[in-house]
């Protein structure tokens, strides 16, 4: 599991004005509330007087309270008040990791990392955001690991098996055994191409226009961001959008927004609705019994093949990542958890010291100018 990327935590229409929502990302609690201006906030869900929970709290004047001393924290993450004290000067330390929220597409998402603004990843855009598309979302929960979710979602060739309604057209032998047309992006790659092509097609992500059937594409951005066009002619099309929120090592929360330009009046809406979450279904119940349960550590521990080439794009870049010293290091965390209280560190941390919550442990990662495993492997 990785910082430095967006992730989402909860539906906008779920988070109330006057309640605190907690979420739980990488294994670590996140308290997500509004302010008075009604714009969300991401904090860390832990008081740092005496343990508190602040998501069992309240929100009151656009802060959440925690409900064992009353301690308030602000969006910024700093206390605000400590009624213990009455009027005597708040300590600096008593503050909490805050994050860059952003509320799109009616999910409210944090950016779990302490890069500066100019560095981080994007969050996905979703250019059909609109009237001209029609959306409907829903809020899953997995019984698997993320980054498996993700790869099921880059591989073309499981179609036909685990979704024997939908699996058709085959997709050509002739692009089983060969690589799929990947095409790298900031932060991602993807490939956009038609099944029933007897070669490797070269159309992409950014180029999708004249009449075609079956043509179909999966991009991901960063770790836990998936999409898939599934464009059926040059005018109708589904586009799907799956945030990851990586709840734990075994548990992923995925928020789906299913969106479409066809089929657009509402007594549509449950036909569509029961073929797309059929389909999720099915993939759901081949993850939950995959074994290892999370992606080896070593491609050697499986055989991959040519069609599994966005799978393998997808590892090196989470190779990539773990080099900038990005992957948490999960064996350390719960080695320490219950003894010690962890944080994911914020951009805010940068800036100041001083803090009470321990930065969540990282594996290190490469020495500036030492090789990645991707470029060694492209030399």
């Amino acid at each position: 599991m990785y910082i430095n990327f967006w992730y989402p935590i909860v539906l906008g229409k779920d988070l109330p004005a006057d309640k605190p929502v907690r979420a739980t990302v990488f294994g670590l609690p996140f308290v997500a509330f509004r302010d008075s201006e009604g714009k969300a906030s991401v904090i860390a869900d832990t008081c740092v007087h005496r343990g508190g929970a602040l998501s069992k709290g309240w929100v009151k004047d656009g802060n959440v309270v925690c409900p064992y001393h009353g301690w308030a924290y602000g969006g910024d993450g700093k206390c605000t008040k400590v009624p213990s004290l009455g009027d005597q000067k708040i300590p600096a330390r008593a503050k909490v990791d805050a994050y860059p929220t952003e509320e799109k597409y009616g999910v409210v998402f944090a950016f779990l990392g302490d890069l500066p603004e100019s560095e981080r990843p994007p969050l996905w855009d979703i250019k059909e955001w609109g009237p001209d598309w029609k959306c409907q979302t829903y809020v899953l929960d997995l019984n698997a690991y993320y980054e498996r979710s993700v790869e099921n979602g880059l591989d073309p060739i499981h179609n036909e098996f685990v979704h024997p309604l939908q699996g058709a057209p085959k997709m050509d032998i002739e692009l089983q055994r060969s690589p799929l047309p990947m095409q790298d992006m900031p932060f991602g790659s993807g490939f956009y191409m038609s099944f029933a092509s007897k070669k490797p097609g070269t159309e992409l992500w950014e180029d999708r226009q004249g009449a075609r059937t079956g043509a179909a594409g999966s991009w991901y951005l960063g770790p836990n961001t998936l999409v898939t066009y599934i464009d059926l002619t040059a005018t109708n099309s589904f586009h799907q959008y799956i945030f990851e929120c990586p709840v734990d090592e075994s548990h992923t929360k995925l928020f789906f927004l299913n969106m479409r330009n066809w089929l657009m009046e509402d007594k549509h809406d449950a036909r569509v609705e029961d073929l797309t979450l059929r389909v999720v279904h099915e993939d759901m119940a081949i993850l939950t019994e995959l074994n290892p349960v999370r992606t080896p550590e070593t491609n050697t521990k499986e055989i991959l093949v040519p069609g599994d080439s966005a799978v393998l794009r997808y590892r090196e870049h989470l190779q990539e990542w773990q080099d900038k010293g990005w992957r948490i290091d999960q064996k350390a965390l719960k080695a320490k958890q219950g003894d010690v209280a962890f944080a994911i560190p914020c951009p805010a941390r940068r800036e100041s010291g001083n803090w009470v919550l321990d930065p969540v442990p990282l594996i290190p990662g490469k020495a500036a100018g030492a090789a990645s495993v991707t470029e060694i492997k492209r030399a």
